[in-house]
């Protein structure tokens, strides 16, 4: 399945990114006047991050309860996994599964050889296998779109803001009360807050872009469509307790979970109904 390259979303994907390097630049611009012991504690999270970046596949699976599945366990899993990574010319992640009613999958890892695609049972009881091929391929665009790497980078410095935010007067020694310490905690704090819209936005465009390369995996954007209703009213039948247990994960899930703070403070992901409509544009492009 081929066709023209939706320039408007990259555009403004190409935008935010820009946003956020300029906010940045002007972010390190403002340490210069506070770097002192701050930079140890910059490198300290720097190297949590890269923690987290390589290990990123294990340490997800292990907060969500999952399990690496083998073919004798999940063949049919295993099979539709396989099938799709070769019509998106991906080598075949680790596949787990989750003991969890909450409808939902994610995929994490930091490169297209070190992934992992994770389905909960609830999904695997939710959905027809048509939409469930629809749920994989967009998990796999995420792979193939390495958008793991891209937001862990993006929100990078704006961990260091917030970090400034909260222990920021920590840093400022015997001299707390200085211009300096006050101005780089308010400018990051500003950064924090731009930078978390920004990135939410960003976020929001990865899921139709990954939308976008599920239907070229598949051809058929209509499965995704039908996957992302039936995820979507099956949610609103599964207790409240369970979707806050799982609300941090909003990032990673294919559909976020709108219960708890979490979940209603910022959206990761666009709107339901808006990816409906996007796929079904799809749909009549063929």
């Amino acid at each position: 399945m081929e066709w023209k390259a939706d320039w408007g979303l990259r555009g403004r994907m190409a935008v935010t990114m820009f946003l956020l390097f300029a906010l940045y630049l002007v972010f390190v611009g403002v340490l210069t006047l506070y770097f002192g012991d701050l930079l140890f504690a910059a490198i300290l999270l720097g190297g949590f991050s890269i923690v987290q970046y390589f290990f990123s596949d294990k340490l997800t699976l292990w907060s969500m309860g999952a399990q690496k599945v083998s073919e004798e366990e999940y063949p049919q899993l295993h099979a539709m996994t396989g099938r799709l990574c070769q019509q998106a010319d991906l080598p075949k992640p680790t596949v787990a599964v989750a003991d969890n009613r909450t409808p939902n999958a994610f995929a994490t890892g930091r490169s297209k050889n070190n992934a992992a695609v994770c389905v909960t049972t609830g999904l695997l009881r939710t959905l027809n296998e048509e939409e469930l091929e629809g749920v994989i391929a967009h998990e796999l665009a995420h792979i193939k779109n390495r958008d793991m790497m891209v937001m862990t980078i993006a929100s990078f410095l704006a961990t260091i803001a917030f970090l400034i935010v909260r222990w920021g007067w920590l840093f400022g020694g015997n001299d707390r009360n200085s211009p300096p310490v006050y101005v780089a905690i308010l400018v990051s704090l500003l950064v924090w807050v731009v930078s978390f819209f920004l990135i939410r936005a960003l976020s929001r465009y990865r899921e139709f872009a990954a939308d976008r390369g599920a239907a070229q995996i598949t051809g058929n954007p209509a499965a995704l469509a039908s996957a992302l209703v039936s995820i979507s009213n099956t949610m609103d039948r599964v207790p409240e307790r369970d979707l806050r247990d799982q609300a941090e994960m909003n990032a990673f899930f294919i559909i976020p979970i709108r219960s708890g703070f979490i979940g209603k403070l910022a959206s990761t992901h666009p709107s339901t109904e808006r990816r409906v409509e996007r796929l079904q544009d799809l749909s009549m492009e063929l």
